[in-house]
């Protein structure tokens, strides 16, 4: 398997877990608020990509260069702001419908890298990203017309998160992945904690052993630290490498369907039929985007 094949399995593993990572979020911050959960979250994943970092310093050394900082700052601030409308978004929307909207990105990414990055799209693959978006307007709004606050702070977080997949197309490249994906994590970690203490009116709590130890609450923050922290923003930071921002953005439409699987199976939220055929158009988006095209596919110039 080449390392595009690779990267697309990778990635789309991240969106699975991703996806289905969304209630047990919902779950922990009906004890943990928004930004608590976040700092505390990132802080774990930090730690655990540390162990990863030191084992190799004798092997390689990636050191944390100005450069890596700086990168590492610009892509955590993006990510930052995508998880915290996301998170603030879940206490007044639903799982599956937060997964739906924050699939938009998959709009946004295209655009976006043709505006700041320059990067032409093949036929394809814009066609890929028409059914994607005519799928996930299916599963957003044909059974859920009524929007609210909480649907607009998600909308908010699909721009954040297709800025931060921009600009770790601009990055990945050139940078080391461990060290870069280190920097991103700390700085989510560190601006959801000083955002906790701004806006959580009990942040406390992360301190409380009553709460912590809730199984809501340990099992969202290592599955989420670990899994859809730790491992999916490393993968996704080395494996960005080798594919377009666009392609990473269809990968990442699939997050919604694992989102509405997610919460038929664990929490019974229905799936319609016009849910169902959301998840077709974005599944054969995707597999539209992998079609070879007369022309040549991927950048129309290398990334720089």
């Amino acid at each position: 398997m080449n390392m595009k094949k690779t990267a697309d399995v990778t990635l789309l593993f991240v969106v699975f877990i991703w996806g289905v990572t969304f209630v047990m979020v919902q779950n922990a911050i009906s004890f943990l608020e928004p930004f608590s959960f976040n700092a505390v979250r990132f802080f774990i994943a930090f730690l655990i990509l540390l162990f990863p970092y030191f084992l190799t310093l004798h092997k390689k050394r990636t050191p944390f260069t100005k450069e890596v900082l700086i990168a590492g700052i610009h892509i955590g601030a993006w990510l930052f702001l995508g998880y915290a409308f996301q998170t603030k978004g879940l206490e007044l929307t639903t799982p599956a419908k937060t997964g739906f909207i924050t699939g938009l990105s998959v709009v946004m990414v295209p655009v976006f890298s043709l505006l700041l990055l320059k990067l032409k799209l093949s036929r394809h693959t814009v066609l890929g990203v028409v059914a994607a978006t005519f799928g996930l307007y299916l599963m957003a709004f044909v059974d859920h017309s009524s929007l609210n606050v909480g649907d607009f702070l998600v909308f908010l977080c699909a721009i954040s998160f297709a800025m931060q997949i921009i600009t770790t197309a601009r990055y990945a490249k050139a940078l080391p992945a461990l060290p870069l994906t280190l920097i991103q994590i700390c700085t989510v970690s560190v601006l959801s904690f000083v955002s906790a203490l701004l806006f959580d009116e009990n942040y406390s709590v992360v301190f409380q052993a009553e709460v912590m130890l809730q199984t809501e609450v340990w099992a969202a923050l290592l599955v989420t630290a670990a899994l859809a922290t730790a491992f999916a923003f490393l993968a996704q930071t080395h494996f960005q490498a080798y594919t377009t921002p666009t392609r990473v953005a269809l990968i990442f439409s699939m997050e919604p369907v694992f989102a509405a699987i997610t919460s038929y199976i664990w929490i019974d939220e229905k799936l319609t039929i016009s849910s169902l055929a959301g998840c077709a158009f974005i599944f054969f988006g995707m597999i539209l985007a992998e079609l070879p095209s007369k022309k040549s596919i991927a950048f129309s110039r290398e990334i720089t």
